[in-house]
């Protein structure tokens, strides 16, 4: 064994030497050198030609099998090993940009590199493509190069957590961000929310109009934001825990010790004075909802209209109102005091905003005419702003205050002074339980996820902006109005769970939004919305068969494919051959790159082919049409994609093999975070943004490439390499969809990786709030939050084809013993569906019923059963077992099953 291992370094070392003297001339400094090196090919019979960026080549020789060369074309006629080496001169293998690649061109294949990435210590060595890259010294054959990289046993980042436990949240937990956000309190279509911000120099809320700051003139016509405590103060002792009542709805509590007293609050947004349900509940009107929130964009003529609104929607009769109550327990031997201020305007102290305080009637106002809060202590109107209360042991004091979003007149602050906390909350809270009774039904062991299924339902409602009783509904994104791609999880998230009304109209947003031209556009000159729309409307269809609605807004939808197919047609042009021909141009998210971009291309392909699928039964003419101009666009981006992983050069992974890249758009020569070209292009936080969150794994997602072909394996061996931490990406890390491929390639640990380590480090832990970065930027941010519920319904249940997968990617540990799994009526491509799974492991079993019975049933239903400690069944009743996926396999479907594993 040693004896072996001081063969191999010594090779390590001559190959060191060799490549020092070959390529080192000129090594980090800008003087031109000579190279020399070879390609080893085994069991390939290759063909093709050289191209040198930055160098020359100067000569090409077959040193091994049988062929001929001439200036920079080869070609092999034996089969088994053949090697041909390359001298070059003029190369640059410095550093930085404007460094030497080589491309090997052949008919199939082909792959480049950087000059500089040439050494004998770690060969390009991509088995791919049965190929070898090393100094022209190093002897050693491609079966040799391969022997002694496997007996390194080195493992790429993928295998590394295959060998690993299954993850969990306490697992991740226990390495990620743990971040704290804002909370957002409000009611369902409304724009006028309250941020409750975390910790100050004192306890603040912020008055919004959807995510715009509420504006008044006594705060200068600037942000009006408001500041309480309870407590003695911001102490060294941070012991504070918040919570949404019943765990999910938005309903914030906190508790905390102070010495002796316990505090416990409760803050909740009800209506001024009339109750709180559907039939009182107005709502805001989609536009104006639009123009509060940031990013926004408007034709001429929508301008006009909302500027209308606005006054309208600013003049209300009825305020939305915070409910604020903190109760205060002596918990000690001895009389002990507790301490309470109500609203004053600003953050801290140290702002002087004019405003009065009239101890009679618990009235606080800017003056006597426009009232900003309500106070109260037991009851009765607090006698001061500021109040210590002794209270005997076991004693309580109730401290409240009502805060209405706009100043009110003394009339309506009366009568707002009367309102009953305790009622007011038990009725907010029915408003938003009768909202989830209306949904589908999740249940899961793992009580952290079950919550967040509840609670991110409801945060993605809040923010639904829009006319009730059946208005078009706002989508927003956070602080953002909607996007095609960001709200596109939003929508879908409504359909899995039911909610197709409100999916409906949902989308109608982006079709009465739709510009003249038929563009789809309403963020910040994003490009990619008109595709990701189209996409979202074609899910909208899978989930419901809703002929009806297509057929009504049929000539809205051909618009936006006729804009699209207008934009792919200015794009075919003979100079764009294998470099976008056919593709379209533009921007997909902040950065200003109008490339031709594979997510781009991928979500305008999407959004093209289900819109073909919508129309089939309703304008089979246009979906034929449809239907042609989609596969011919998919072939244009895959001849693209060729190129792009031809000339793209090759990056190492953790096993010791290389692999073929794809940059983020045509126009691009390499990866855009090696900087080939040196343009400095970070941004948002991280070097990775183009390449990991925007790139051509979105082919994938978007139905251009398949899961499981070869191209889609080796973007996804990269991706895990350099692009993931914790297998999550960085910055934003829910734009990248490496979870979904995971998934669809049956890697369910890396996917667990990626669910529990991506939400662990962007959500808050105790009010499942989502931040949209990893770096506290953008609060609310229900993009991010439908991705996680997304992932989670795609781990409970998936379609594929005609297919319908069961659990295909849930822990183990939810199948412990005693756990129950259930589904109740969720939607599917297939029609409503149900589960219910039992572990009865100690009685050893475990057993399922299935119900998919409408009339789109699947052909095939697939469940994976994991037990949770790895053990195989001995009999399986109900179906197939497929020990190798822990899968039962009922084929032939009849709308209902029932199996059971015994152990």
């Amino acid at each position: 064994m040693d004896t072996e291992i001081g063969k191999l370094t010594a090779k390590s070392i001559l190959a060191i030497c060799l490549v020092v003297a070959g390529l080192s001339k000129g090594y980090g400094q800008d003087s031109p050198a000579s190279a020399r090196i070879a390609v080893e090919w085994q069991d390939e019979k290759p063909a093709g030609h050289i191209e040198v960026i930055q160098g020359n080549l100067e000569k090409l020789l077959i040193r091994k099998g049988k062929g001929k060369t001439g200036d920079n074309h080869f070609a092999f006629t034996s089969t088994g090993t053949n090697r041909l080496e390359l001298e070059l001169g003029q190369v640059r293998v410095n550093p930085g940009s404007g460094a030497t690649v080589i491309t090997i061109r052949t008919s199939s294949n082909s792959f480049s590199f950087f000059l500089r990435d040439v050494n004998g210590e770690n060969p390009i060595f991509i088995p791919q493509y049965h190929v070898v890259v090393s100094p022209a010294g190093d002897n050693r054959s491609y079966t040799e190069v391969e022997n002694e990289i496997k007996n390194r046993r080195l493992q790429s980042e993928i295998e590394k957590i295959n060998r690993e436990p299954e993850e969990s949240f306490d697992s991740a937990a226990r390495y990620t961000r743990n971040q704290l956000c804002p909370t957002w309190l409000g009611l369902s279509r409304d724009t006028r929310i309250f941020e409750i911000g975390l910790a100050q120099e004192m306890n603040v809320i912020i008055p919004r109009m959807a995510s715009s700051p509420m504006n008044l003139a006594e705060s200068s016509n600037l942000e009006a934001t408001y500041c309480y405590l309870a407590g003695r103060g911001q102490s060294v002792e941070p012991n504070a825990k918040r919570r949404l009542e019943d765990g999910v709805l938005p309903i914030l509590n906190s508790d905390w010790k102070d010495g002796d007293i316990w505090y416990a609050t409760t803050s909740f947004v009800s209506l001024e004075s009339s109750p709180l349900n559907g039939k009182t509940l107005e709502g805001t009107h989609y536009l104006v909802a639009d123009s509060f929130s940031y990013g926004h964009m408007f034709t001429p003529a929508h301008k006009n209209l909302v500027e209308a609104l606005i006054h309208e929607e600013l003049n209300r009769q009825e305020e939305t109102v915070l409910y604020y109550r903190a109760v205060a327990t002596n918990t000690g031997s001895v009389p002990r005091y507790a301490w309470f201020r109500t609203l004053r305007p600003g953050r801290g102290w140290w702002e002087k905003t004019g405003h009065v305080y009239d101890r009679e009637t618990g009235f606080s106002g800017y003056s006597a005419d426009r009232v900003f809060g309500i106070s109260r202590l037991n009851g009765k109107p607090l006698p001061d702003e500021e109040v210590a209360v002794l209270l005997k042991p076991g004693e309580k004091a109730v401290f409240e205050f009502m805060l209405p979003h706009q100043p009110i007149p003394p009339a309506r602050a009366r009568e707002l002074s009367g309102q009953s906390f305790t009622e007011r909350c038990a009725e907010c809270k029915f408003f938003w339980q009768e909202k989830l009774y209306h949904a589908a039904h999740i249940k899961v062991p793992e009580k952290r996820i079950d919550e967040m299924i509840r609670a991110g339902l409801l945060h993605l409602d809040l923010i639904a902006y829009g006319k009730e009783p059946g208005g078009t509904l706002a989508p927003c994104v956070g602080v953002y109005s909607p996007i095609g791609t960001e709200s596109s999880p939003i929508i879908q998230l409504f359909s899995s769970m039911g909610l197709h009304e409100t999916a409906r109209r949902s989308l109608m947003y982006f079709l009465e939004k739709q510009h003249d031209d038929g563009m789809i556009q309403n963020f910040g000159g994003y490009m990619v919305e008109t595709g990701a729309a189209l996409w979202s409307m074609g899910e909208y269809f899978r989930y419901t068969n809703d002929t009806a609605w297509v057929r009504n807004v049929t000539p809205k939808l051909l618009k936006a494919c006729d804009f699209l197919i207008h934009w792919r047609e200015k794009n075919k042009k003979e100079s764009l051959r294998r470099k976008g021909y056919g593709m379209i141009d533009g921007k997909v998210a902040d950065p200003e790159d109008q490339y031709h971009q594979y997510m781009l291309n991928g979500y305008a392909y999407l959004g093209l082919s289900r819109v073909a699928e919508m129309l089939f039964y309703v304008d089979p003419a246009n979906s034929l049409r449809l239907r042609e101009e989609a596969d011919a666009w998919k072939q244009d981006i895959h001849a693209s994609l060729v190129n792009s992983m031809a000339i793209s050069p090759v990056v190492p992974l953790g096993d010791g093999s290389w692999c073929p890249t794809v940059p983020p758009w045509t126009e691009a020569r390499a990866l855009r975070l090696l900087y080939p070209e040196g343009e400095p292009f970070l941004s948002h936080g991280t070097f990775m943004v183009s390449d990991a969150m925007l790139g051509p794994l979105y082919l994938v997602f978007c139905e251009v490439l398949d899961p499981n072909e070869p191209a889609s394996r080796m973007l996804m061996n990269y991706h895990s390499e350099m692009f993931l931490q914790r297998n999550a990406a960085f910055s934003q890390p829910y734009y990248s969809r490496h979870n979904w491929v995971q998934l669809k390639q049956g890697m369910v640990k890396p996917f667990l990786k990626t669910y529990y380590n991506t939400f662990s480090a962007l959500a808050d832990r105790e009010t499942y709030t989502f931040w949209e970065h990893l770096y506290k930027v953008s609060v609310h941010k229900t993009h991010e939050e439908a991705w996680f519920l997304m992932e989670t319904r795609w781990m409970l249940y998936l379609e594929e084809g005609r297919m319908l997968r069961l659990l295909p990617a849930v822990p183990r540990k939810w199948l412990e013993d005693g756990n129950k799994i259930e589904l109740g009526d969720v939607a599917s491509y297939f029609g409503p569906l149900s589960l219910s799974v039992n572990s009865n492991l100690s009685k050893g079993y475990i057993d399922a019923s299935i119900s998919c019975d409408s009339d789109r049933k699947p052909l095939e239903v697939r469940i994976r059963i994991p037990h949770p400690g790895g053990n195989k069944p001995v009999k399986v009743t109900g179906g197939v077992y497929d020990a190798a996926t822990e899968t039962v396999i009922i084929k032939a479907f009849s709308g209902n099953a029932y199996i059971r594993l015994d152990y």
